[in-house]
């Protein structure tokens, strides 16, 4: 955020794509060394076109994580910083 409490949608889009790459990671080396048959049912749902496990499944994984990351920032920062800047106007800050 700066002065203006509005939110900068590439910082937003990094921290957030960031998170869900991160947290994919950890999900498939969960399902390698736990559970493969829970994670795969999980990630097979939530991510088009993932078959459990090979390289091509893993990187397009890695893909939708960091888009679905960007999408929310794309939508979710200006919808923000909308409601910020009207606040503002009506002295409600």
């Amino acid at each position: 955020m700066n002065k203006t409490g509005h939110i900068a949608i590439v910082p937003l889009g990094m921290s957030i794509s960031s998170f869900f790459v991160i947290t994919y990671v950890l999900c498939v080396l969960f399902g390698l060394l736990v559970s493969s048959q829970g994670m795969h049912q999980l990630l097979s749902t939530l991510l088009p076109g993932f078959t459990w496990l090979t390289w091509p499944s893993f990187l397009l994984g890695l893909v939708w994580m960091f888009g679905l990351g960007w999408y929310i920032a794309v939508i979710f920062a200006p919808i923000y910083n909308f409601f910020v800047a009207r606040g503002e106007k009506s002295g409600n800050t």
